[in-house]
């Protein structure tokens, strides 16, 4: 996703604590089952419902906030669900929204590099501090500013190393996969049999698809690009790129754009169809997941009656420990072991400085280090719903097949007998508790007073993953059985 990974999906409320945790506060996102009126709009599109909770307490006053921004310094919507807004707030909210929108509209920015692309090379240019393809009456107003002259055909191919990475306050700092990681899928789609991609806020890989379709003219893979980060615009027809934001389902430029979108889905009555996903870690699965069912159903429009069985083929690209939650509202979702999903990290102040992009593999930056070694392989997975056996992994890579689970994994990863399962998440070789009766990392050992495994020195009776009311598990708070049905308001949230 080309905005701030560090930055988006939380919520204006997520800084306060991690949902899932005992003992402490949290933030949740709120879908009502009844209908509702429709959700306040910040600059992002529709806000979301959240509700801050805690340990052991009811659930308490419930407000709306910001679906892209964790936060409120890069987005400060905030509004209580049953908050009443005077006529003049409502007006300035809207000229504040109005605002924080793109200069130029989608068919401006179209036309404009059509102009540009007509240029001689002499003539185009670029300004850095503006992020803005410049034409020849553009000049005068940017003649102050670093501007880059002789943009070439193949750097407009390429606007993610073009383009500086949106400034995020807190990290200054972008991940955007390593072209390594790209290459991979992009020599698995077609293997696979898919002629289209969907790329939900993977602008490289919608990139390295282009480029090998102009480059190869036996490809015949399309792509269309969904993100949020506008500047896009400038770069890309109509057809082959949307302003959008994942956390809400929200297209900027209306109707049209969400036609696009769906004839790109309905294509061939929805046949050799994917969407990729690289959503921002830091991004609830919540809204992610309401998102993409809502791309489902787009899909599934253009489907035969006879069809009404099949699933729209996705590759979600998220780290492995997030499994449980992602097969909670996508039971049929598996995770793939290829474990070499790199991305690059990507320095705002340094790109400023030097004015060019430089890029650190993250696995091996300071900033992301585990110990003096460092994290042996990523922690990014691929989870799908794709049989796993029909996607083999690189043997040169250390993959092999395990008949016994149906699936390619890596040489670490051993079958073990017990759970019937090639266990391992991380990379490394689990080991069977029979306690816990299944397999645990390595550095874990049984504790008899917690009575379950964890690290040596861990805190017993501390924090445990799960609801906040029970602390077990299987479950959330929103739908413990324990939850009492009295709702008491604190309005100190």
């Amino acid at each position: 996703m080309a905005a701030p990974r560090a930055g988006l999906g939380a919520g204006a409320g997520a800084a306060a604590g991690v949902p899932g945790r005992q003992g402490s506060s949290g933030v949740e996102v709120v879908f009502p089952s009844e209908p509702a009126p429709p959700a306040p709009l910040c600059p992002h599109g529709p806000t979301l419902l959240f509700v801050k909770v805690n340990q052991g307490k009811e659930e308490t006053r419930r407000f709306y906030a910001c679906s892209a921004c964790r936060d409120r310094k890069d987005c400060n919507f905030f509004q209580w669900e049953d908050e009443k807004l005077s006529g003049a707030r409502l007006a300035a909210r809207e000229a504040h929204n109005r605002k924080c929108q793109p200069p130029l509209s989608r068919t401006q920015c179209a036309e404009r590099y059509l102009k540009f692309i007509e240029l001689p090379l002499s003539q185009r240019k670029f300004c850095q501090r503006c992020q803005q393809l410049l034409l020849p009456d553009d000049w005068e107003k940017h003649h102050e500013h670093r501007v880059v002259g002789d943009i070439s055909i193949t750097q407009l191919r390429r606007p993610s190393q073009l383009l500086y990475p949106l400034e995020n306050k807190k990290t200054n700092a972008q991940y955007l996969f390593a072209d390594r990681s790209c290459q991979f899928l992009v020599d698995l789609l077609p293997t696979l049999g898919f002629t289209r991609v969907l790329c939900v806020g993977t602008p490289r890989l919608h990139e390295l698809i282009r480029l090998k379709a102009s480059d190869d003219k036996k490809s015949n893979i399309k792509s269309l690009l969904l993100d949020i980060d506008f500047r896009y615009s400038q770069f890309y027809m109509e057809d082959s790129f949307c302003h959008y934001n994942m956390f809400n389902h929200h297209f900027f430029d209306g109707k049209a754009a969400l036609e696009v979108c769906r004839t790109f889905l309905q294509e061939d009555k929805g046949e050799g169809v994917i969407m990729v996903t690289d959503p921002p870690f830091g991004g609830l699965v919540e809204p992610l997941a309401v998102t993409f069912k809502k791309l489902i159903a787009m899909w599934k429009e253009g489907q035969s009656e006879g069809s009404s069985h099949k699933e729209l083929p996705i590759f979600w690209i998220f780290p492995y420990f997030f499994e449980s939650r992602i097969r909670q509202f996508f039971p049929s979702f598996c995770m793939l072991d290829y474990q070499r999903f790199h991305r690059t990290f990507i320095c705002v102040d340094e790109a400023m400085k030097y004015g060019c992009m430089l890029e650190v593999d993250y696995d091996n930056h300071a900033l992301y280090k585990h110990g003096k070694t460092g994290r042996k392989q990523s922690p990014v997975r691929i989870f799908t719903n794709i049989p796993p056996n029909k996607i083999i992994l690189p043997s040169e890579e250390g993959y092999r097949f395990c008949p016994l689970c149906q699936r390619y994994i890596s040489l670490e990863n051993q079958h073990c007998e017990h759970c019937n399962s090639c266990t391992s998440k991380d990379g490394r070789k689990w080991n069977h508790c029979f306690f816990c009766k299944k397999c645990v990392k390595p550095s874990w050992i049984h504790c008899s007073i917690c009575g379950h495994c964890a690290l040596p020195d861990h805190s017993c009776g501390g924090p445990k993953d799960g609801c906040f009311i029970c602390g077990e598990l299987d479950h959330k708070r929103s739908t413990c059985p324990k939850i009492t049905t009295s709702k008491k308001v604190n309005r100190s949230v």
